[in-house]
């Protein structure tokens, strides 16, 4: 039997004939795009506007861009300035309250309470809510700001009811006294803060102060006074003297002076004067309670006479 030897194929043509020129490409498949090459551009005016923008702004050129910006901030400082923007903001809005008052959002009733010397037509002025406007577009802050500024308005509360409705609240000041000055007169709280100038004698029941700074201290002593009642039947002002101490003018024209400190138990004596005594029943015109031992009285005549005491009470 003849043997046959196959030839080998040399080492190194393995490399060379061994891997196909077509490896890795599927049957069927569409042949592969060179490398590097580039689709074809589409042409529509869409396309063409961004590669002309692209060609344009390039981002190697920072100082291009720049210039581009401060540009563009220019022209927008330029229409808030003119109004342009603002306008067309505010119409946007202006419609779409519009279409909210539509949907029944529309302010139809304020409801008030709590006013009782503030009119109903000052207050509803103040808080200038149209009827239809949107219950949304109320600036509620702004509307108690301007109900605080009213005369007799100590505290204010305003709120939305929806749909329709807005709620105002009101807490009026508290008039404690009257208090005359050289110019003018007021009514003023407990405080001694100014209420108003206004229809003041209207409250002609509250004591009358007399003298500066007197409305910031008149509180205690006015109470103090209310608690003796053959006294507070007969005052008809409060008069505060020198800074310090107060005088009371009586309704007959008697000036009673009281002393800086320990006027408390001064005022005890004088009603013991009044109710005991029947000072008052007498031509006196002045009763002078500063000195802790002495009672001192001026009378119609201009005569003084002195009456000395004893444990504080007149003898």
């Amino acid at each position: 039997m003849r043997s046959v030897r196959q030839a080998r194929k040399p080492r190194d043509g393995r490399g060379k004939q061994g891997r196909s020129a077509t490896r890795g490409v599927t049957r069927g498949a569409a042949p592969p795009q060179p490398f590097g090459r580039r689709k074809a551009l589409r042409d529509n005016p869409v396309s063409r506007a961004l590669r002309t923008i692209h060609a344009f702004v390039d981002l190697r050129r920072p100082m291009l861009i720049m210039t581009l910006v401060i540009v563009v901030l220019t022209a927008l400082a330029a229409l808030f300035a003119s109004g342009v923007i603002g306008r067309t903001i505010h119409r946007t809005e202006a419609g779409f309250d519009s279409l909210l008052a539509d949907a029944g959002f529309g302010i139809s009733q304020v409801h008030l309470s709590g006013n009782v010397r503030t009119p109903q037509v000052t207050i509803m002025a103040v808080l200038g809510f149209e009827p239809g406007q949107s219950i949304f577009a109320a600036d509620l802050p702004a509307a108690r700001a301007r109900l605080m500024q009213l005369p007799w308005v100590a505290e204010a509360e305003v709120k939305r009811r929806y749909p329709d409705d807005i709620s105002v609240s009101i807490v009026e000041k508290q008039p404690f006294a009257r208090w005359q000055t050289a110019k003018d007169s007021y009514v003023v709280e407990r405080s001694g803060a100014l209420i108003t100038d206004k229809g003041v004698d209207r409250f002609r029941h509250l004591p009358l102060l007399l003298g500066d700074g007197a409305p910031q201290v008149a509180a205690p002593f006015v109470a103090a006074v209310a608690g003796y009642r053959a006294i507070v039947a007969r005052v008809s002002a409060y008069q505060y003297q020198s800074d310090r101490r107060w005088n009371l003018l009586l309704d007959d024209g008697v000036v009673v002076k009281l002393p800086e400190t320990g006027w408390r138990k001064q005022l005890g004596a004088l009603e013991h004067l009044i109710v005991d005594k029947g000072i008052l029943e007498r031509d006196v015109v002045e009763i002078d309670l500063r000195s802790p031992t002495q009672y001192f009285f001026v009378t119609k005549t201009g005569e003084q006479k002195d009456k000395k005491t004893e444990s504080g009470r007149a003898i």
